[in-house]
This record gives C-alpha cells, structure tokens and sequence, in this order.
C-alpha cells in the first residue's frame, strides 16, 4: 500500500463515506498508531488505523470486497445510517455488509438510491458538476401548464440560488418527468412551492446509466458488471473541485425574492430610489398630463404563475415641471409676535 490520506483509507475500507470520516477525525474517535491525527494526515505502509477502538483494514486494491447495490426504497424509510431512527435505510435493507446510501431520498419520497462500502464513488457521484444525471417522475396537485414547465427547466430560485437548468416533460394532465445534475435538499418539492405547486408523489426512476424497473418497493440487487463498468467510466474524469473555468458559480439572490428574467439594458429611465423594489426599468412616456408630469408604462417581470395584471402607470417625481403653476400665498389668519422682555 502507498500512503494515501486519512479519510480517504478509511473510506476505501467501506467502514464510511470520506465526508463521515472527517467528521470521525474531528470528533478525536480516530487513531493512528495510538495517536489522534488532524484532517489531511496521511496513513503511511504498516500505520495501524483505528475508529473507536476498531482497527480498520487497508481495502483491496482490485476492490472485489467492495459492495454496489441498487434499491428501490419505499415510502416511509429514511435515508440514514444512524441505527436508532426508526425505519433507517440500512436496517430495511439488512445487508450483512457495512453500507452507507449515495445521496439521499427525502422519506415521503420513492424509488432508485444507491448503497455502498466504496466511499470514492459516492464522492464522484454527488458532485453536481460532474453532471451525473439522476431522472424523477412527479405528481402535482393542479394541471401542468406551459409556464410551469419553462420555469423549471430555465431554473427556480430556492435556497439563496437558481437552480441549474434542466430537463422537463410533461407525461400527463398531473404528472411530469424532470431530469436533475444538482441534488440540493428538496429540491424538487421548493421549486414547485415556488411556482405555487404542491408535490402529490415523487419518484426517482433513474441515476445515470441504472433503472428501477424490475425492483419493487423495498427490493434490492447488486450492479451488474456492465453497469459497474459504464458507472466507472462515467465518473472516471470526476474531480474533487470543478476546473477553473469550466463551471460559473450560481448566482445568489436574497432569501424570499422572486427571480425576475433577465432584461437587457434598454437605455430608459429606472424606478426613482425609494419608489418600490425596483422590478424591471420604466417603459416608454405616456402623453404628457396637464400638470406636466410624464407617466410611464411598467415593464413587469412577475415570476410563477400568476395571472397578468393590467399596465401599471408611473408618475416620476423627478422629472422637471414645465409650467408649474405658482403655490397661491396665504392670505389672512392671525401672526404669532414674540417679544422680547426689557
């Protein structure tokens, strides 16, 4: 064996994922040689490694001891390893194998999840950069229009981001298929609240190259050597950061904020500071009133799928008053004279 990180060793012997093994290094549970090591140490030929008092075994290079698995999980079972949650995923499925889930299925949700004792793969497989592509069907509460489906696939802001564009199909009057890279958490179930749908069902069918169908609720079976092989190959280019470069960052909005489309500048006069949140630049002026203030047409960019509302019109209070008529002077009333005592 050549030296090779700390989380990384534990990780390959199947005990738990390399993010689980920081968190074990952190928490002082892990040992090497008797001694508590700091994140990024290096486990060097003939280090004995221990987590709680357990030694733990350098993998198999060829790794043959390693375990790949698909279920389709139930309704109900959640995705964890901790034993005491009741209905956790590891106990439903009672591998004699130490396994952990790859990603997460929210418990009110079904269908295909990986488990393994491989914690490089699961690293490789969650990275939304990769564009590892995972393929749900879904249920909502209302007919599914036009606008739904163009909001989903252009992106959703939930969670301070815009979700990442997607793919969307309509199945039914109720039902549509969308296939995801980004895995953030609900994320099906936020942008649908957002654009005022309520998730009914939801099932994942697909993660990349591996299907559901032939697994009922709660069944389980290996990968088979060909899907092992195209997973391999697809994750083969997987990096722990995405290239410089390659990926944009996400743009960040303010939490509870609707995403407004992007507009190109149009060289018009904006919203004075103060006159509201600024949703888009005025339109073209309105003939002029008697009083000489110019009116605006409002170029609204409303979000979801709210029901257009009639032009709004816009007095802009810093445009010069031609012909300003003079204010009429008071005339009249009693004055007030202070005096000063001699």
């Amino acid at each position: 064996m050549t030296e090779k990180r700390l989380n990384k060793f534990i990780s390959e012997s199947g005990f738990c994922s390399r993010r689980e093994a920081d968190r074990l290094i952190e928490q002082n549970r892990v040992t090497i040689n008797g001694r508590h090591p700091e994140l990024g140490t290096k486990v060097q030929p003939g280090d004995s490694v221990e987590v709680d008092g357990k030694r733990i075994k350098a993998s198999a290079s060829d790794k043959a001891d390693r375990v790949y698995i698909a279920y389709n999980k139930p309704i109900g079972i959640t995705c964890t390893t901790e034993g005491d949650v009741e209905g956790n995923i590891i106990d439903a499925i009672g591998h004699k194998k130490r396994i952990f889930p790859i990603g997460r299925l929210d418990k009110p949700s079904e269908g295909l999840i990986f488990l393994t004792s491989d914690g490089d793969i699961v690293n490789k497989i969650l990275r939304a950069e990769n564009a590892h592509d995972k393929e749900y069907v879904v249920t909502v509460d209302k007919p599914i229009s036009e606008r739904f489906l163009e909001r989903m696939a252009r992106g959703v802001p939930i969670l301070g981001t815009v979700t990442k564009p997607c793919k969307v199909s309509v199945v039914s009057k109720f039902v549509f298929k969308i296939v995801l890279t980004q895995g953030l958490n609900r994320q099906i179930r936020r942008m649908c609240e957002f654009l005022d749908y309520e998730v009914l069902a939801l099932k994942r069918t697909r993660i990349m190259n591996v299907s559901v169908e032939g697994l009922r609720p709660g069944q389980w079976r290996d990968l088979t050597a060909v899907e092992m092989a195209e997973l391999n190959a697809a994750v083969a280019g997987s990096s722990k950061t995405a290239v410089e470069g390659h990926i944009s960052p996400a743009k960040r909005i303010k939490p509870g904020q609707r995403q407004a489309e992007p507009r190109p500048r149009s060289g018009e006069p904006r919203r004075p500071s103060g006159q509201g949140e600024g949703r888009g630049v005025l339109g073209k002026p309105l003939p002029t009133r008697a009083s000489g203030q110019r009116r605006y047409e409002m170029n609204d960019d409303r979000g979801g799928d709210a029901p257009s509302k009639p032009k709004q019109h816009y007095n802009n209070p810093n445009k010069p008053m031609d012909n300003k008529p003079a204010k009429p002077k008071k005339s009249g009333g009693s004055t007030l004279t202070l005096k000063r005592k001699g």
